[in-house]
């Protein structure tokens, strides 16, 4: 049985005791401790006490680890920005959730009274500097207090391990391809990094969609995985350039939609591999900042850049019943327990994984 193996096996022991709990918190940069804190008090009237099951990590989650310089917040911080748990007490005005609802939380404070909050648009919050994790306490913890509109129920026969993709890994993905990009069936969508957690999600959510799904892969391990996950055709990016290979699969007329989040090492040939009238989303950059980009090309060839930032909170309904209907499934490359957080981000950053590692309380 190989380390990880051992690692996922390990009975849990981070139950509540006396009004204690255990949390993963960021002490320094790099530098996770397991800390034993207070358990949250009775929920207010407006929200719900979670019991969290598990928690997925994110490229997000890594940088907050790294102590990203434009984060602005207080240590230590408890970290963790995507998760589902069990609701274990509800607040005195709470009547659509009840005790042992399983529930995804959404991974960002919104104020819940702007007018895109009330219009369903979460992430276009006027006020929206709170993410769970990386400005504020996160959820790798045992339990948390969160404000009821932000814990959405699962459907039925859906566990808290499924249900904790929901608020990033496949609702990102869903608001990109389908709010934003407005891919179609018969369309031909380019997916960036396919061994990823949003890489694996783009391609079976666009698969299922109808459409034809060209993706990038750093190896040939990851190729033949990206296969089985449904994409049409993979391309190692090590091996070929990327974007020559993508205009002699269509043909020399180039792919509908690029589902862009790595940023600088693959803008430019992301912009050449688009047809005419393309449109790339974008809700990352891994690989830096800055990118150039050929403005005449953008707009001799009518191109449509669109930013694409988290999901809407009826995104993650959307998502979770999809994989309740077994449209899609998360790919899960390791479960870990809580005090082996710090191997998760160092994997994580090092790129060796396909899918997601999942931390498990």
């Amino acid at each position: 049985m190989t380390d990880q193996a051992q690692l996922a096996t390990r009975p849990s022991t981070n139950e509540p005791r006396d009004g204690r709990m255990h949390a993963a918190q960021l002490v320094r940069e790099r530098c996770v401790e397991i800390a034993e804190i207070d358990a949250p008090p009775a929920p207010y009237a407006d929200e719900v006490q979670v019991r969290i099951r598990a928690v997925a990590l994110n490229h997000i989650d890594v940088w907050s680890w790294r102590g990203m310089a434009f984060a602005k917040r207080a240590l230590p911080l408890t970290l963790g920005a995507e998760a589902a748990g069990e609701v274990v007490a509800v607040g005195a005005s709470v009547d659509h959730l009840a005790v042992g609802d399983i529930v995804s939380l959404y991974g960002a404070r919104t104020c819940g009274v702007c007018i895109p909050c009330r219009e369903g648009r979460d992430n276009f919050c006027t006020d929206l500097s709170a993410m769970y994790g990386f400005h504020i306490d996160g959820f790798l913890r045992e339990r948390v207090n969160i404000p009821a509109r932000l814990a959405v129920k699962a459907p039925a026969g859906l566990d808290a391990t499924l249900a904790a993709f929901a608020p990033i890994t496949f609702g990102t993905v869903e608001h990109m391809l389908f709010d934003n990009a407005k891919l179609q069936s018969g369309e031909t969508v380019l997916v960036h990094a396919g061994g990823s957690g949003i890489g694996s999600a783009a391609i079976q959510l666009a698969k299922a969609a109808g459409a034809q799904v060209i993706t990038t892969v750093g190896s040939e391990r990851k190729a033949a995985m990206a296969a089985k996950l449904g994409a049409d055709h993979v391309i190692n990016y090590n091996d070929e350039r990327f974007g020559r290979r993508v205009r002699k699969l269509t043909d020399g007329q180039g792919v509908d939609v690029v589902f862009e989040h790595v940023g600088p090492a693959t803008w430019e040939d992301s912009l050449l591999s688009l047809k005419r009238g393309g449109r790339l989303v974008t809700c990352g950059s891994t690989t830096g900042v800055a990118a150039k980009t050929n403005l005449y090309m953008l707009f001799q060839q009518q191109l449509r850049l669109i930013g694409s930032f988290g999901c809407r909170i009826e995104n993650m309904r959307t998502v979770m019943q999809k994989l309740a209907d077994g449209q899609a499934f998360p790919v899960i490359d390791t479960v870990l327990p809580l005090e082996s957080v710090e191997t998760g981000l160092d994997r994580l950053e090092r790129r060796d994984v396909f899918g997601k590692i999942i931390v498990t309380l």
